[in-house]
């Protein structure tokens, strides 16, 4: 070979090397992300891609009021891995400047969906008729129906034309903040937060819904609901009780040092105590979470402790001291959470971690203790944002239980 031959030879090797290294950009605006459910079922959702100062990418989900806010993204020749900012899960693919495409995966849980997305301004649901019903107001609602699970719940709802915007309440928790449309008489609604992918699809009249929740690919639920403006679920206070024998409630579970903790802590010592059954990897605990923090930072000087006992999928200790520390960084919580058992989060097997309950019947569940070391009540459950008038009454009514304990003054949350 010839000296220009030889030259040109490297310049094309030196043009190829660059275009290899050359990252691809994701292009920022407006994108539709679909998780596939079924065979036949995609749930959507919208998000929105930016850059940060440092050039970094942020991705913003959003489910009606809610707002996710996604800021870990790695890249590797063309795959992409995006994490959930609080929970395990995370989006693995490859990646175009308009489309990725892929699995969301949460390894603790052993599940995977598969992910796609395209960039543009696309609607969650197309809205292919006007609506032919309005589902605002109340729904008395039953999922797994005609099962030995069948569970009560309440549909909450807001109707603007074709969209629509509410929740469904349980006697344990919500399904956060869901969105979507009524199109003729189907009503199409979604959520996900980065853990939980739900999917509702029902058949409506002006008094009836029946239909089918997906979450994720592992679980279907057929439902049934019946507008009833005064339908009430279940007290949440009495659902949870200390079992017949037992007249405390007690833990003993290690913190992030190995070091076993309970209630003779001095921490503990001549205070209120506010013991919150959770788990990194749930959305209802991290939106009572951050109500925590919230009134914490409002009322610092109040004899009250909190201490969580985190009950976690990941399949090792170190895994989950590894998701409770990212926790607590992201929220800024500034008390303990405590390793209560890690592996699986299953609900008898917690229950046996702490005998004096009659049963763990939801995560969350808190229980309020007293100065005197006695319990004052349990809440099982937790009815966040996405509730509406439900969360106001709950605010209103955890700050004069907390008033009643420590008798002290306790200033409003913003949460």
């Amino acid at each position: 070979m010839n000296k220009i031959g030889a030259a040109i030879v490297g310049l094309l090797v030196i043009f190829t090397s660059c275009k290899k290294e050359e990252k691809i950009e994701l292009k920022k605006g407006h994108w539709l992300g679909t998780m596939e459910v079924s065979e036949s079922q995609q749930l959507p959702f919208e998000f929105i891609i930016n850059q940060n100062e440092e050039g970094g990418y942020v991705m913003q989900v959003y489910n009606a009021e809610e707002v996710v806010t996604i800021d870990e993204f790695t890249f590797n020749g063309d795959s992409i891995d995006i994490r959930m900012p609080i929970f395990e899960g995370h989006i693995a693919g490859t990646y175009t400047a308009t489309e990725i495409t892929g699995q969301f995966i949460e390894e603790g849980k052993e599940r995977s969906v598969p992910f796609r997305a395209v960039q543009g301004k696309l609607d969650r649901f197309e809205a292919k008729e006007p609506a032919a019903v309005n589902l605002s107001g109340i729904w008395e609602t039953y999922f797994h129906i005609n099962t030995a699970d069948e569970y009560p719940a309440k549909g909450i709802f807001m109707q603007n034309g074709n969209n629509v915007k509410g929740t469904f309440r349980t006697k344990t928790g919500d399904y956060r903040y869901l969105e979507g449309v009524v199109t003729g008489d189907s009503m199409k609604l979604s959520a996900f937060d980065g853990s939980h992918v739900f999917l509702f699809l029902a058949q409506v009249t002006d008094s009836t819904l029946n239909g089918k929740f997906y979450s994720g690919k592992h679980a279907v639920q057929e439902f049934m609901g019946a507008r009833n403006e005064a339908f009430e679920l279940p007290d949440s206070d009495g659902l949870t009780y200390l079992r017949e024998g037992y007249d405390k409630f007690d833990f003993s579970f290690p913190n992030s040092d190995g070091k076993m903790v309970d209630l003779d802590d001095p921490m503990f010592e001549d205070k209120a105590v506010l013991v919150q059954i959770m788990g990194t990897w749930c959305t209802n605990c991290l939106d009572e979470t951050r109500f925590y923090v919230d009134f914490i930072k409002n009322n610092p000087d109040l004899d009250l402790q909190f201490v969580g006992l985190a009950f976690e999928y990941a399949k090792t200790e170190e895994k989950a001291f590894e998701g409770i520390k990212r926790l607590k960084e992201r929220e800024e919580v500034p008390y303990p959470i405590l390793l209560a058992q890690y592996g699986t989060s299953n609900k008898q097997k917690a229950n046996e971690k702490l005998p004096m309950l009659n049963h763990i019947l939801s995560y969350p569940t808190t229980i309020y203790i007293d100065k005197a070391g006695e319990v004052h009540k349990i809440h099982t459950g937790f009815n966040g944002p996405a509730t509406g008038q439900k969360f106001v009454e709950f605010k209103e009514e955890f700050h004069r239980t907390i008033d009643e304990m420590t008798k002290g003054e306790v200033l409003e949350s913003e949460g």
